[in-house]
């Protein structure tokens, strides 16, 4: 029988939280023993008052020698049967004892958690004692019946029923780097109670005053702010009444762990493996960069990456797919921490390829990707909620030269990307990917494609379906069967703005329709003829009263001369004036878009924008069933005219295929889409 046990804990109120299922242990297998709790001044007020713990020593590591050595001299008078120091200090070292941890116990590899560490070290200073019952109950966080009325009372007050989503909120953190951006807080709280009809408490020290005023401030909506206004007992009942608490690396997640209060924490430099949730229900958002996790107190690249790049849209899908009853518990590792997509060609086929990185992010969702692209398809790519980084690979100017391109290959290495999937192969890009050391790369078996690890056979020259289909084959050669489909491309704010002025500086009011005509392409063989394009214009301007915009590249700007020159109503000329976010703002602004086969299509098609796009070139590979625009909005017009063999742009009869396009044919289209339109807007 044992009379006396020195539980000795740590300083911090989280750390010591790891310690309390060994506190649990002992009581629960040694009910008679009275138990003394060594512990520092933060966590002190979870062992003062507990019924369970029949003394508490408050132990400040910075009190003087002096000091120190008559406590160690009044705990040698006690004789204590059992020693466990989960401190490793000379207290547990010292002080002799029957049972005790071992200061030279080394902790196995595959006790990875940090409460698991401290129960090993309770079985292994029992060891020769024999078998330890598991803990029953949880008894080492006391809530009182005036902390249950006081946090009842604070419910009453504020009108927020037992029966409404109660989410607390731990925004702050003992470290500033283990914190999530505080606008970001703002963002998914405000997404939360909108969409989630959730109330929010927001909690914390003191010490995260700041912080979470800041949130109130900003949020739209009401928000209690209980921070320093709960003891951490009244904590612990208010966190037993919440539906879900959402952290970061915090003492309140281990508090919310040890209660079984489901989790969603938010990782950064901390080892979640070691110091992360371990509630039956808990899920770890975290962005699988190369330096993570460093568990350092200082980045050492001053850019925390590892937390910058957690979006407000990755926390919240994963709190809505963990309220559906998906848990990262149950779900296996993810076999790829950081993917790369690699897509170096036009604008219209990195646009085609967006679905690529949704699928990908719905299967990895704490995987770190990032997508390589040429100069000037960057502006699609940024601000796209489900991609980390875009890596610009400018071979025209940039990294033109083979030494560059080395260069640019080894900057890739210290990334460590697990896999790369190559959209659309060239010789470069299996070069740059082989050389990068990316140790599983996926593509299309042509131009150098024995440098890939997987090679799918390329019959994109077929054309037997869309080039989006081609894109995602990639997605499902990984078993991965993508759930959406629809295509992305960013609207900025500054682009928003630069359309208004626009609208005001040309005259035209929100109720007008607006017409934007794209007359360019990239190849001779896909123009149709100007003066057509002019035709169809003044028809519809003079039917529904349109507004035109010609929009075309600075390559482009004298075929929208031409188009102007041939109509007889006055159209605005904006071709080499638009970069591709003010296009994307302006096509999103239109009621029609008519243009050739061109990339615009694929962006008027993201932005939702009813289009018409017109085909030439008769070439199973070069055909709308592969690069015709997509959406339920989306048309085009194809001819065939009989030719056996597709000479491109050294056509031999004229571009007969364009040609036999009438302007009929194409007014005939936006006649079906225009009255589409109204039944829907009756």
């Amino acid at each position: 029988m044992f009379n006396k046990i020195l539980f000795i804990t740590l300083s911090n109120i989280g750390d010591a939280i790891l310690t309390l299922p060994v506190l649990d242990t002992l009581k629960q297998n040694f009910p008679e023993a009275k138990i003394i709790v060594m512990t520092g001044p933060r966590p002190k007020d979870i062992f003062l008052n507990n019924p369970y713990v029949d003394r508490v020593i408050i132990y400040n590591k910075q009190e003087r020698l002096r000091e120190k050595i008559s406590l160690f001299r009044q705990l040698k008078k006690e004789s204590f049967d059992i020693v466990i120091d989960l401190r490793n200090s000379l207290f547990g070292i010292l002080l002799s004892s029957r049972y005790r941890v071992s200061p030279l116990l080394s902790i196995p590899k595959d006790v990875k958690h940090a409460k698991e560490s401290h129960m090993y070290k309770l079985y292994s200073a029992l060891r020769s004692y024999g078998y330890l019952k598991k803990p029953l109950t949880k008894s080492s966080v006391y809530i009182s019946p005036e902390d249950k009325e006081y946090i009842e009372e604070i419910l009453r007050i504020n009108n927020i029923r037992k029966e409404e989503n109660l989410f607390v909120v731990a925004a702050g953190a003992r470290s500033q780097i283990k914190r999530w951006q505080r606008e970001k807080f703002v963002e998914l709280i405000t997404l939360l109670i909108k969409d989630l009809n959730v109330q929010v408490i927001l909690v914390g020290s003191q010490e995260d005053a700041c912080v979470n005023k800041y949130i109130t401030e900003n949020v739209v909506y009401t928000v209690l702010d209980l921070t320093g206004k709960t003891t951490l007992s009244q904590l612990a009942y208010l966190l037993k009444k919440a539906r879900l608490l959402v952290t970061n690396d915090s003492a309140v997640l281990h508090m919310a762990s040890y209660l079984d209060v489901p989790v969603v924490a938010i990782f950064g430099p901390t080892n979640e493996a070691r110091y992360g949730p371990w509630s039956c229900n808990s899920v770890v958002i975290k962005k699988d960069i190369s330096c993570r996790p460093c568990q350092k107190a200082r980045c050492r690249f001053k850019t925390l990456d590892c937390m910058r790049l957690i979006g407000v849209q990755d926390v919240f899908r994963r709190i809505k797919e963990f309220l559906g009853g998906v848990s990262q518990s149950l779900q296996p590792a993810p076999l790829y921490r950081r993917i790369l997509i690699v897509r170096t060609d036009r604008i219209g086929d990195v646009v085609l390829s967006t679905p690529v990185i949704k699928a990908l992010r719905d299967s990895y969702p704490d995987a770190y990707i990032a997508m390589m692209v040429s100069a000037h398809a960057k502006p699609i790519l940024d601000g796209n909620p489900y991609l980390d980084k875009v890596i610009v690979y400018d071979k025209r100017k940039r990294h033109r030269s083979w030494w560059n391109s080395m260069r640019f290959c080894f900057d890739l290495r210290k990334i460590r990307f697990d896999l790369a999937l190559i959209l659309h192969p060239t010789n470069r890009v299996h070069l740059i990917t082989f050389f990068a050391g990316i140790p599983r790369r996926i593509g299309y078996n042509r131009k150098f494609g024995f440098l890939l690890t997987d090679r799918i056979r390329h019959l994109k020259q077929q054309g037997e379906k869309h080039e989006l289909e081609y894109n995602l084959d990639l997605v499902r050669y990984l078993g991965i069967q993508p759930k959406d489909k629809s295509l992305f491309m960013p609207i900025n704010p500054q682009s928003e703005r630069w359309v208004d002025e626009l609208m005001q500086r040309e005259g035209i009011k929100e109720s007008d329709r607006i017409l934007a005509i794209h007359p360019g392409a990239s190849c001779p063989s896909k123009l149709w003829p100007c003066d057509r394009f002019a035709q169809v214009a003044d028809r519809l301007i003079e039917k529904y009263g349109f507004k035109v915009l010609v929009v075309a590249g600075t390559k482009d700007v004298g075929l929208a001369q031409d188009l102007i020159q041939h109509m007889h109503h006055p159209a605005i000329n904006l071709a080499g004036k638009t970069s591709i976010l003010q296009l994307a703002s302006l096509l999103k602004r239109c009621q029609l878009f008519i243009s050739n086969d061109s990339g615009p299509v694929h962006i008027a098609s993201a932005v939702s924008t009813p289009v018409i796009s017109i085909f030439g070139r008769n070439q199973k590979g070069l055909s709308p069933k592969r690069w015709g625009p997509i959406g339920k909005k989306a048309h085009f017009i194809h001819k065939e005219v009989g030719c056996i063999e597709c000479l491109a742009h050294n056509c031999k009869r004229d571009f007969a295929c364009l040609k036999a396009i009438t302007v009929e044919d194409v007014l005939g289209v936006a006649d079906s889409i225009l009255n589409q339109e109204s039944q829907e807007v009756l």
